[in-house]
């Protein structure tokens, strides 16, 4: 039997939504209908409705794909999430999506929402690429396809910035107050960016629109956090095996859940903070902490662990030496973070170690791989030019560079080729291309990319000698004995 609104009385009463959707008008529009919207943002907003109600359903959008569309439409937008830990699994139903809209289809329907005056709060994940956002010059990227194309055509936008920037002129011509714009990427100072992003593209079309967004929009900043792999035909069967009900739209997730969120909400917002959102005025702290040590990690283990042969996380973990480099890591990047008002920092980087080595969370090496050269910026080479300012051990960095370096070669330890998967894959491989296997030119070439690394680090000899005899070590001998000799 198939979830629906109807069949929502079946469930046990912990597994279904605690209040009525059809009594709840929508109040949030969220761009980027994917697994971890439906495990974040999504889950926070269905415990604020059972708390405080209000209009906050939300009407999400599929940018690319229709299939989740596809699956929550017959549901009447229901969905399982299941929360899967070392101490078993748990499954509830997720109510707060209240539409499911694939752009491709019907890219006017989107344009029609942010004009509603309902409409309060615009939330975000599309991941950083798709927004087409040079974050150096904090402008667009004019380059981007979709931004390029949207420039063309600005009434009839597909791409991120093109939609928000036309939603926007709509809302103003309507004379309605402007929603506040949420973004939920894991982008330091988000917010801040998005709105360099808008107010770019509004101000190549339209210089009265975009003085009128830059003077009027909210764009909040806000951290996630929450591992949530793809779903399976396991996802489910699990999904049924919980609930009873058929579920085309089932997603699984760990049970730890963070979101920080920079309290910045002219028309309202829901009570988040009934989930576990917290409230602040500056999130970059929070931000730092969570892509230097949760999201540095992670690169590591996805680049190390894919070449050494590890598919998923938990697996990658099962290895004392690799877990050890892992543990390593985030002891590093917590230096470079410094104190943060209410959060111990060893007690968050235990609970990191313990998430990762979840053994019910399948959370694929490759997955986490893609897109590095957006990644590793944040990630790792911030906090590395911090250490080497202050004479800190730099050796974690120089070993996540290199994996990273020996993973964007495209070839694996038993020299199987795969695709990088990255928006700078063609210049990614042209430099493979031209340097070879050699350590010393691999680094040369991807130190030289413009802007990746930050100038001073990419120059400094020693953080240059630390990566390439790294590198050397998993070109020639394989990134299981790069690792073996680095945990000793």
């Amino acid at each position: 039997m198939r979830l629906s609104l109807s069949q929502l009385p079946a469930l046990k009463a912990d597994q279904r939504p605690a209040y009525q959707p059809e009594s709840h008008g929508v109040g949030i529009l969220h761009i980027g209908l994917g697994a971890f919207h439906r495990a974040h943002q999504a889950a926070f907003t269905d415990t604020a409705l059972g708390a405080a109600g209000g209009d906050w359903r939300i009407a999400s959008v599929s940018l690319r794909s229709v299939q989740t569309v596809e699956g929550l439409a017959p549901q009447d937008g229901l969905y399982t999430l299941i929360e899967r830990g070392a101490e078993g699994d748990q499954a509830r139903v997720i109510a707060a999506i209240a539409q499911a809209i694939a752009a491709t289809q019907d890219p006017e329907a989107v344009l029609r929402l942010m004009a509603r005056p309902e409409i309060r709060v615009v939330t975000l994940t599309v991941t950083e690429k798709a927004y087409g956002i040079d974050r150096t010059a904090m402008d667009i990227d004019a380059d981007h396809p979709a931004v390029s194309a949207d420039l063309k055509a600005p009434e009839a936008p597909s791409g991120v910035l093109g939609l928000l920037v036309e939603g926007l002129r709509r809302r103003r011509a309507s004379g309605h107050p402007p929603p506040a714009i949420l973004c939920c990427d894991n982008l330091p100072e988000n917010g801040v960016l998005l709105c360099a992003g808008v107010v770019g593209f509004a101000r190549r079309i339209d210089p009265d629109l975009a003085d009128w967004i830059a003077r009027t929009v909210a764009f909040p900043s806000s951290m996630v956090d929450r591992i949530t792999p793809a779903a399976t035909d396991e996802t489910r069967a699990r999904a049924l095996a919980l609930t009873g009900f058929d579920d085309a739209a089932a997603i699984e997730t760990e049970p730890f859940t963070q979101w920080v969120i920079e309290d910045n909400f002219p028309l309202g917002r829901p009570a988040w903070e009934e989930g576990g959102a917290i409230f602040v005025k500056d999130v970059a702290p929070f931000e730092r902490m969570k892509l230097r040590m949760l999201n540095g990690a992670h690169s590591l283990i996805a680049y190390a662990g894919f070449i050494a042969g590890y598919r998923y996380v938990r697996d990658a973990m099962t290895d004392p030496q690799l877990a050890a480099l892992v543990d390593r890591h985030i002891r590093a990047a917590a230096r470079t973070v410094g104190a943060l008002p209410g959060i111990d920092l060893d007690s968050y980087r235990q609970d990191l170690i313990t998430r990762f080595a979840n053994p019910s969370i399948a959370h694929e090496t490759y997955q986490i791989a893609m897109d590095g050269t957006q990644k590793l910026p944040q990630r790792i080479l911030a906090p590395a030019q911090n250490a080497l300012a202050e004479g800190q051990d730099i050796a974690p960095y120089a070993f996540a560079t290199a994996a990273w370096m020996r993973y964007a070669t495209g070839r694996d330890d038993q020299g199987a080729t795969y695709e990088l998967r990255d928006p700078r894959a063609e210049e990614l491989a042209q430099a493979v291309k031209e340097a070879g296997r050699d350590p010393v030119a691999l680094y040369a070439r991807f130190a030289a990319l413009p802007h990746l690394f930050p100038d001073a680090l990419g120059r400094n000899p020693a953080f240059r000698e630390e990566v390439i005899s790294r590198l050397a070590l998993m070109l020639k001998d394989g990134m299981a004995a790069a690792i073996a000799k680095e945990a000793t």
